[in-house]
């Protein structure tokens, strides 16, 4: 039996989600358990550093998921935080290719590439798409776009995370606003203050979900015509396969798991953005390998193995 420790931090439902998709769906040889009891730390966010005391950091097996490098804001400042944290690291995970380059300048720790698994239980199609909108006060004839994360740095609501690329989003429905009759933005996450600003400015409408359970996400997912991802950096996003799984139309930057799961077409540059094409069939034909339980299957035999 495997014994591992996961903390929560502040938001970090993403961290509560795997846990409890792990115990459900993966159960058998591992274990959750508290700090003193744990054979493996595993820390799934940058945050949940300081909340661990040292002593357990020198005792125990440590496994550090780095979701993405923002290279340009990996500072002096940040290196140095990075290898004094390296030291107490057994084994570095992440979620993709476009990480293992620059970690590889970083460390000389074992780095084991295996994406997140996507919860087909959460995410599927839903046919009756009128009737949805119908629930949620929605045209029926209108054409819906949707952005589901953050847009803010921080606290500072009047900052925008520029790795999410809330900018870059603006701009591409700024253009299609000019294109597109009874545009409507469907938004859901939480400090969305950025890109409601700049709607109101523009004169788009929007509707926004602030925090939606699952169910909810779900079948905003299936209300839409269009999810957009204009992200610089990215460790997922959870939204590409979750859309691959809702076969929700979507288009997006090459950033994270899009080249593993989204089409050549449907990836775009912001100089050519208008020409990319989602596709939903091979998104979801892609997407299949990620699913529970064979999403698990590489944690098993890689992440938490003793012999390696």
């Amino acid at each position: 039996m495997r014994n591992i420790f996961i903390n929560s931090a502040n938001e970090d439902w993403i961290a509560d989600r795997f846990k409890s998709e792990w115990e459900k769906y993966n159960s058998e040889g591992y274990n959750f358990t508290n700090l003193k009891n744990a054979d493996y730390i595993w820390i799934l966010s940058p945050w949940m550093w300081k909340k661990i005391p040292k002593r357990y950091l020198k005792k125990k097996k440590v496994i550090c998921t780095i979701h993405h490098i923002d290279e340009e804001k990996f500072d002096a400042n940040e290196e140095k935080d990075f290898m004094f944290r390296d030291q107490y690291v057994d084994k570095y995970h992440i979620t993709t290719k476009k990480t293992l380059y620059k970690l590889k300048q970083l460390t000389k720790k074992e780095i084991i590439q295996i994406p997140f698994w996507v919860n087909q239980n959460l995410w599927f199609e839903i046919e009756d798409k009128l009737q949805l909108r119908k629930k949620y006060g929605l045209d029926k004839e209108g054409y819906y776009i949707g952005s589901f994360q953050r847009d803010t740095e921080g606290n500072d609501l009047s900052s925008p995370k520029l790795s999410k690329g809330p900018d870059r989003f603006i701009e591409i429905i700024n253009h299609l606003n000019e294109k597109k009759e009874n545009l409507h933005i469907i938004l859901s996450g939480k400090r969305r203050q950025f890109v409601i600003n700049n709607l109101e400015k523009l004169g788009i409408n929007y509707t926004y979900f602030e925090m939606s359970s699952f169910t909810e996400l779900n079948e905003l997912y299936n209300i839409l015509d269009l999810y957009i991802v204009a992200s610089r950096v990215e460790g997922g996003p959870q939204s590409i396969p979750e859309c691959a799984l809702t076969r929700t139309q979507i288009i997006s930057t090459d950033v994270g798991v899009a080249s593993n799961i989204l089409s050549p077409e449907s990836i775009f540059k912001m100089d050519n953005f208008i020409k990319a094409k989602p596709n939903t069939e091979i998104a979801y034909q892609n997407v299949q390998k990620y699913l529970i339980p064979h999403g698990f299957k590489e944690f098993n035999e890689n992440l938490f193995d003793d012999e390696n």
